[in-house]
């Protein structure tokens, strides 16, 4: 019998590892899966540079470890690395997920590094350039994606590639392995569809077919030439912490701590300043315009409660292995209409009852 997972310290309650800011919604791809659902210009109503560096200011007082400027395609504003750089000269560590389109390839990556942006994060959703580009709805998408690889290295910048795995691509697995060893990340990142946005949910994958491509990550970890780790696929560390790989210590080759999920560690803010648990869970929980970024993570109810694994449902709330996990709360919203129903994502049934 697998012994349970002690619970872990709270260490989240204070401040987010990880804050993803949307600085945009405008982006010039139209991927069938967008979480924004993001529109070719910018919005009107989007924080202006003012407000932006009011809200650096103020993550800066929270500190969380990690912020990534995303979008929408943040290099779509033009002070973004404005914004970044002010970030960086406050102490915080700083990520950029720009969208694989020409405006990209056009972009100075050397003026990216000398922002003080530490990581890019690029996409890579099919493992070839008929499937990248159809699932990314722009031809050519694929080939700027690997040129930009390549680019960033020659900048000095980390590169972290993000795959998402839906019900259509999942067989192109051995294929996405493949091209990884050929691009050689610093971090693969594995995201396992949530339905929102424009992605559906009869497009989630199998649980069956999950559990085995984790099966086969858990065989590269500490082996492949990239960390590796999911989002939105919180059971990978599960089946980590079966082989004995991770456990309650932390995953081979990251550095955020077990246990962060939606609200519980992480921390989204959108383009006109609304916060919620993540951008796949998109409940309002307060703006920044109005209310202090700490405040809303540390006090509003939902967050409290998403930090809570005492108030998972179902089969997740009676896992010994959801301290380290918890499943998805975006995925579960997203099938069931309850963010604290069990992720059914997931093929585990518990050993032991909890509950």
């Amino acid at each position: 019998m697998i012994a349970p997972a002690h619970r872990a310290p709270d260490l989240f309650s204070e401040r987010p590892f990880l804050v993803f800011w949307e600085v945009t919604r405008a982006c010039a791809l139209a991927c069938q899966h967008c979480r924004a659902e993001a529109q070719p210009q910018r919005d009107p109503n989007e924080l202006d540079q003012a407000e932006a560096f009011a809200l650096v200011d103020q993550l800066a007082e929270l500190k969380p470890p990690m912020l990534i400027l995303t979008g929408g395609d943040p290099l779509m504003r033009r002070d973004v690395l404005k914004i970044a750089r002010r970030a960086t000269d406050a102490g915080m560590r700083v990520g950029l997920s720009p969208s694989g389109t020409a405006r990209l390839i056009n972009f100075d990556f050397h003026s990216i590094r000398e922002s003080g942006i530490e990581r890019i994060s690029l996409s890579l959703d099919g493992a070839c350039e008929e499937t990248h580009d159809r699932f990314r709805g722009v031809k050519g998408t694929f080939a700027r994606t690997v040129q930009a690889v390549e680019m960033a290295r020659e900048a000095g910048l980390s590169v972290q590639i993000n795959t998402t795995l839906t019900r259509s691509n999942v067989a192109e697995f051995p294929a996405f392995r493949d091209l990884m060893f050929k691009l050689k990340p610093a971090m693969w990142s594995v995201f396992v569809l949530v339905p929102t946005g424009r992605a559906q949910a009869n497009e989630v994958p199998h649980p069956e077919d999950l559990e085995e491509i984790f099966e086969q990550m858990a065989d590269l970890v500490g082996k492949a030439p990239f960390a590796i780790k999911t989002t939105e696929g919180h059971h990978f560390r599960r089946v980590l912490a079966q082989r004995g790989k991770g456990g309650n210590k932390g995953r081979q080759g990251m550095r955020s701590p077990l246990g962060i999920r939606d609200g519980r560690g992480v921390m989204f803010i959108s383009h006109t300043g609304v916060v919620s648990p993540s951008g796949f869970l998109p409940f309002a929980c307060g703006n920044v315009r109005d209310r202090h970024p700490a405040d809303i993570y540390r006090y509003q109810p939902l967050f409290v409660s998403l930090r809570d694994s005492d108030a998972l449902g179902g089969k997740c709330g009676r896992c010994e292995f959801r301290e380290i996990c918890g499943g998805s709360r975006a995925r579960a919203y997203g099938v069931s209409g309850d963010a604290f129903a069990e992720d059914l994502s997931c093929s585990y049934q518990p050993e032991r009852q909890y509950k």
